[in-house]
């Protein structure tokens, strides 16, 4: 079996670099400053949502399958450095060569990840390689958009149409799956910075065992799993989500309803 991570990021404004590109606002707090960037961002945009590279990577969530079973996490602990859960995302590709998965992981988490990358200088060669050093990766690699190295299931189940996309949440219950619980990526900032982290770290465990959920359904349609296959890949997840036995794991699994 190829291994297969899923992965997602929550993200929150990044003050530092609000304050490199603002020296106006240099002697703000952090707290105000990201305030006064997001009131700024919202007069001039109609929405508080900033560029991809001033998105600071807060939580790095996965799910992984391989041939001794299924496990989720998120990267690193609470108060680690950004670049540190940069560089054990992408020391874990650098591993296993895994096939990523994600959900709107081209337009959003990756492109993330390359900015946030550059800013720390951390290295990923076994990601950013296309051919020089694996030759197989000329045709397969993580970077080509049509390749199968990284899966992004909201593009490729919308054809590659982004006004075709649809939310994972509301697909993920559409197919009987949980969904997202009490939290979306536009509360993620609000809880971070009110001291919620492990929510939000528990908020992006259940977003990434949710897409690899929608997989296993896509990968049932593409007849890569039949039906028996299939049942037992999710039974592995409840089993597995079972026996952690936290409250987020028991509250999404009582909103597992049926599939």
């Amino acid at each position: 079996m190829i291994p297969a991570l899923v992965f997602d990021l929550e993200t929150i404004p990044d003050a530092q670099g609000l304050r490199r590109l603002n020296p106006q606002w240099a002697s703000l707090p952090d707290a105000e400053l990201i305030e006064t960037a997001l009131a700024e961002r919202r007069e001039t945009h109609g929405n508080d949502f900033l560029p991809l590279h001033l998105q600071q990577v807060a939580v790095v969530g996965c799910a992984f399958r391989d041939d001794t079973g299924f496990r989720v996490r998120t990267i690193g602990q609470a108060d680690d450095s950004e670049a540190t859960l940069i560089s054990g995302f992408f020391k874990t590709i650098g591993h296993y060569t895994p096939t990523l998965i994600s959900w709107n992981g081209s337009g959003f988490d990756l492109p993330v990840l390359h900015y946030r990358s550059l800013i720390h200088g951390v290295a990923a060669p076994r990601y950013w390689d296309t051919g020089e050093d694996d030759r197989d990766f000329r045709f397969n690699n993580y970077l080509n958009r049509y390749h199968t190295r990284h899966v992004d299931l909201m593009d490729v189940l919308a054809k590659f149409n982004g006004r075709a996309n649809a939310p994972l949440d509301q697909l993920a219950k559409l197919c009987g799956f949980p969904g997202k619980l009490d939290m979306d990526g536009g509360q993620v900032w609000q809880a971070w910075h009110a001291g919620e982290r492990e929510h939000v770290r528990n908020y992006c465990e259940t977003d990434v065992v949710n897409t690899w959920l929608v997989y296993c359904r896509y990968r049932l349609i593409k007849g890569e799993l039949d039906t028996q296959s299939y049942e037992a890949e999710l039974q592995l997840v409840r089993d597995t989500l079972t026996a952690l036995d936290a409250p987020h794991w028991k509250e999404f699994l009582s909103a597992w309803t049926y599939a």
